[in-house]
């Protein structure tokens, strides 16, 4: 775009627009004096990141990475948004998700909510981590039920917590048409979290009765958190979301209802990450890809999905908790963006336990920041004509329908879930992120990269265990390097003190300073404590050092240069003085007289648990 002051004088007029080969030539450069010597499309390659699902991100898009025509908000193929305004009138609806089981703890918690700035709520009803029915009365007393919409999540059996919510309805004297919200029923999804067999009929007969006497209740939820909590990748969210919410349309229309009638009872729920432009591109697939359900149907205008999302559990770590407020706060972003209804954030302190009245003020108020001070709200689809964010949502809504036929393929929805297809892809998926996050080719920051050791722990009432009844697993980033950790606490409960390493540097700091912060980082994120004193050492000083540092194994930190002058006398001396495994950070090279070789993309969890397994440490 060219700007035109207001005397018609072109700004960039001495500046002709530089073609894509210049571009690249200039990434040549760059890229040669870091020592990489590639050319043409090699150079931009080595400047692009791989996603999941085979999408690659470049470094650069120009108006020649065109897509597919995304219409206007609020109109199929709804890319754009389900609604022609958008959040833009009263921003996105802020839902809040409870899970205590007394009911007058978790009434003086809705209530707090309720009165600084969450607009509906999300309750946990029956089950091991939930109010018991009898007890929703009370948990609602005070709560305006015609103002505040409730979504419930009533587990396997939702029938008797729906006829304790209606009769609440029914009870205070608040009209049918005038209640909102969902009732949560999602029998496929719960036949993913449990194993058991869904069961459509009860879906069905709510979701007639809302048809008929509730028009602002939604009965069913397609929820694909089940599919992402066991680590799918974004196009598998989408498409078993696709599959199940086409399971239910089947159903629901041989019940008698209409397509459009049908399509209005489902509510969509997806889950946020902090790849804020990933979960843009999500959102706005989802809502593609579900207004060409919606028209193959033969009811293109009912295509509009309803979506809710949250941010993801995921990448939520138990290790340093407070760098979870920044994920949730990408996370959120990138679902108001994305255009859902209505977004849920975690509390920071979620992977913990119950979360704390401080933890749900600091997620209720990530909203209203991003909504009141940030003004997101005030623009309908603010991605929208972004060339990356258009082309990521091209390919991402076609690795997801591509998957979407291969489930429907299989049978469905719930044929793939009993067949274990489901499972096992998401097993793969899951194996080859957990590859990239033990290599930290996927950094976690505060737990792969980054750790302290010395971190106050924070305590957190444990939430009641589910039953396991043999569904899909629920993974998190952190966990294997939680285990190393855990390890490592337990080794300075009954010993006093954490595994160490001593580090070795050679030389002066200038050039040895990035590869002892970069062992000593990968180090601590196991749980072994560097010990770096002195700044540097040579053959004369290392075995006295060693000694001084109460550590049994040792890594050379330094220059390849100075690897081949010193890193033998250096090694010998510390044998000498005891120490039971050198490491040297640097990749195999010349110099071999090392044990283990630390470097970038090294198998970081398989080094540290095979050295803890070494020392003893379980």
């Amino acid at each position: 775009m060219t700007v035109q002051p207001a005397d018609g004088f072109s700004l960039a007029a001495e500046f002709p627009d530089p073609s894509h080969d210049q571009w690249q030539s200039l990434v040549e450069g760059v890229l040669r004096r870091s020592g990489k010597e590639v050319t043409g499309p090699a150079a931009e390659e080595a400047l692009s990141t791989a996603l999941g699902d085979g999408l690659t991100v470049r470094p650069l898009y120009t108006s020649a990475d065109t897509s597919a025509d995304p219409g206007l908000p609020g109109f199929a193929p709804f890319t754009r948004g389900s609604r022609a305004t958008g959040n833009t009138t009263g921003g996105w609806d802020v839902r809040q998700r409870h899970a205590l089981v007394d009911p007058v703890r978790l009434n003086e918690a809705l209530l707090g909510d309720l009165e600084n700035g969450v607009t509906s709520l999300w309750l946990a009803v029956g089950g091991p981590g939930g109010v018991p029915v009898s007890g929703l009365a009370r948990a609602l007393e005070g709560v305006y039920l015609d103002l505040a919409p409730v979504a419930l999540d009533a587990g396997a059996d939702p029938a008797p917590a729906v006829r304790e919510l209606l009769g609440l309805y029914e009870a205070r004297g608040i009209a049918k048409e005038a209640a909102r919200g969902t009732l949560g029923i999602d029998p496929l999804g719960q036949s993913a979290r449990t194993g058991t067999e869904p069961e459509l009929d009860t879906a069905v007969h709510w979701a007639r009765l809302c048809s008929r006497e509730y028009p602002g209740l939604r009965a069913l939820a397609v929820d694909a958190l089940p599919y992402h909590e066991a680590g799918g990748s974004a196009a598998e969210e989408l498409g078993l979301s696709l599959a199940t919410g086409v399971a239910y349309l089947r159903a629901l229309t041989s019940a008698g209802l209409s397509v459009e009638e049908a399509c209005a009872q489902l509510e969509f729920r997806y889950a946020a990450t902090a790849d804020q432009f990933l979960t843009i591109a999500k959102l706005r697939a989802a809502r593609r890809l579900w207004a060409r359900v919606a028209e193959v149907c033969g009811a293109p205008d009912a295509g509009a999905q309803r979506q809710h999302a949250v941010t993801s559990s995921v990448m939520m770590t138990r290790r340093d908790p407070w760098v979870n407020m920044l994920r949730t706060t990408l996370a959120c972003l990138g679902a108001g963006v994305g255009g859902a209804e209505s977004v849920t954030v975690l509390p920071f302190d979620h992977a913990l336990g119950l979360p704390d009245a401080f933890a749900r003020r600091i997620a209720r108020n990530t909203s209203t920041i991003l909504m009141e001070e940030s003004h997101l709200a005030r623009v309908t689809d603010p991605a929208g004509g972004s060339w990356y964010v258009e082309r990521l949502t091209d390919e991402l809504a076609a690795a997801a329908w591509a998957f979407f036929q291969e489930v429907e393929r299989a049978g469905g929805q719930a044929a793939a879930l009993r067949s274990g297809m489901v499972e096992e892809r998401l097993a793969a998926t899951w194996s080859a992120r957990s590859r990239d996050l033990a290599r930290r080719k996927e950094p976690v920051t505060g737990v792969s990269e980054f750790p302290a050791l010395d971190e106050r722990s924070v305590e957190r009432e444990p939430v009641p265990a589910a039953p396991s009844d043999g569904g899909l697993p629920r993974v998190r980033r952190d966990e294997a390097f939680e285990a190393l950790r855990a390890r490592s606490d337990a080794h300075l409960a009954a010993t006093g003190g954490r595994p160490k390493v001593f580090v070795a540097a050679l030389g002066p700091a200038a050039v040895h300073t990035a590869r002892a912060s970069f062992a000593a980082n990968l180090f601590l994120s196991g749980g072994i404590e560097p010990v770096h004193d002195p700044v540097s050492v040579d053959a004369s000083t290392a075995a006295a050092a060693f000694t001084a540092s109460g550590a049994r194994i040792a890594c050379l930190c330094s220059t390849d240069t100075l690897y081949a002058e010193q890193a033998d006398a250096v090694a010998t001396a510390l044998r000498a003085a005891g120490a039971e495994q050198i490491f040297l950070a640097g990749r195999p090279g010349e110099y071999t007289g090392a044990d283990v070789h630390v470097f970038a993309g090294c198998d970081v969890v398989a080094v540290l648990s095979s050295e803890l397994d070494r020392m003893g440490v379980s």
